[in-house]
């Protein structure tokens, strides 16, 4: 979280939230969406300001409800997930590739999940910002057990390094990571928020 963040909200410490005017897609943009967007369920415009998306990354956090947003200076716009909080690539690197999300992070992770409709999900550790309301210090770095959607381009990637097997609804099996064996497991899309804890569409209502 940046410092001049930090200060508007002391300064400014009962600024109206703001939803539905972001949202974070498939591929991990972030996109703009005005009323006319939200009322006629449109995608929005992918913003390709690279310093806002930067901006927006370093700001990027998460509430004890599950609601994920940006701080943006002393208001808090929270996002719409297309599909989970986290989105990730395979990065190649000179050594072995990595897995990064969409705030340039590395994913630690241990495992995979594949719904009924041929996504792949990565699990693990990812070292997010957390707000509580109770607390007097109320942003807090932690790294904690998170899913992560990955991105189609990588899907290719992801079952050279995976054994499948048929299951009931999607398909399981294992996959090699760092010279390591790891699941790959059947889900259904509907389970994901519950288990991974994250709301995808915040509302005022949730708090």
């Amino acid at each position: 979280m940046d410092n001049q963040v930090l200060r508007s909200l002391m300064k400014w410490p009962n600024v109206p939230d703001c939803y539905g005017w972001l949202a974070l897609d498939r591929r991990g943009q972030w996109r703009m969406r005005d009323e006319f967007t939200q009322q006629n369920n449109l995608p929005g415009n992918i913003i390709k300001h690279q310093a806002l998306n930067e901006f927006i990354a370093r700001n990027y956090a998460c509430d004890e409800l599950g609601r994920y947003f940006f701080q943006n200076g002393p208001q808090r716009v929270f996002i719409t997930l297309d599909a989970t909080p986290w989105i990730v690539r395979i990065i190649p690197g000179k050594e072995s590739p990595t897995i990064i999300n969409q705030c340039h992070q590395a994913m630690e992770t241990n495992g995979a999940l594949s719904d009924e409709n041929g996504n792949i999900y990565i699990i693990g550790k990812v070292n997010g910002t957390i707000y509580s309301r109770s607390d007097n210090q109320p942003f807090c770095e932690n790294s904690s057990q998170s899913i992560a959607l990955l991105h189609d381009h990588d899907l290719d990637h992801f079952s050279e390094l995976a054994k499948l097997r048929e299951e009931a609804c999607s398909f399981g099996g294992s996959w090699v990571w760092e010279d390591k064996t790891l699941p790959l497991d059947p889900v259904l899309y509907a389970e994901l928020a519950a288990r991974f804890h994250f709301v995808a569409n915040p509302t005022p209502q949730a708090s």
